[in-house]
């Protein structure tokens, strides 16, 4: 690997790993991502993913939640999109909505892929008060076999996200960093595997870390 690929790991994952140690919650986060692309620059997405918590305090099972999520946008520009989402989340107990708008622009270098992602959300539930985001994601998609990903191959994929919210006046910030390694089976469909971090709570309320193993599959149509 080069050291341009490890220095952007590093930018991207080294903030967050002086807070990484007080690890209480482990899970798995496995997800299926299935995108359409529409005919003059639209396009679509579903995706469905599921939260089991493996460790809390000790070594048990449990479900936590279950989110499905539908997305439509548009190519606005030659590296920029716009795309509108909704999301239902259903844990044990309760039913979250949430509407998500969102602004992306991805770049190409010689031997990797630079992203960014700029997403505001509003959550509702019939029991809490409305929860406002507002996010910022960056990410990097870096081949290892030569300049650019192609079938049969593995690639490295890393972010690090800074998630505001705001929740009856009360102000939090949520620290997520996440590095996969993914395999391109065919030039639509890619699968990933890694560890999701993230931490929130640190303001106003005890530290809580949460380590996710993540399993992703994308399928584009």
């Amino acid at each position: 690997m080069k050291i341009s690929h490890i220095a952007i790991i590093l930018f991207i994952i080294l903030p967050n790993l002086t807070i990484a140690q007080n690890q209480n919650t482990f899970g798995f986060l496995p997800s299926v991502n299935i995108n359409s692309k529409l005919p003059k620059d639209w396009f679509t997405n579903f995706k469905i993913e599921s939260r089991q918590v493996l460790y809390k305090d000790n070594f048990k099972y449990s479900y936590k939640m279950t989110e499905l999520s539908l997305g439509a946008g548009k190519k606005i520009g030659f590296r920029t999109k716009l795309a509108l989402g909704y999301k239902l989340s259903v844990d044990r107990k309760e039913v979250y909505n949430r509407f998500i708008q969102q602004i992306s622009h991805v770049k190409k270098y010689q031997t990797f892929i630079l992203a960014h992602r700029f997403q505001t959300d509003q959550t509702f539930n019939i029991n809490k008060a409305t929860e406002y985001r507002l996010r910022y994601r960056l990410s990097a998609e870096i081949p290892l076999n030569g300049y650019t990903l192609d079938p049969k191959e593995l690639f490295i994929k890393v972010n690090n996200e800074y998630l505001n919210s705001i929740q009856d006046i009360t102000y939090d910030l949520e620290i997520r960093a996440a590095g996969f390694l993914g395999y391109a089976l065919s030039p639509k469909t890619k699968i990933e595997i890694g560890i999701d971090n993230r931490i929130d709570s640190f303001i106003n309320d005890s530290l809580r870390n949460r380590l996710w193993l993540g399993l992703n599959v994308y399928q584009v149509f």
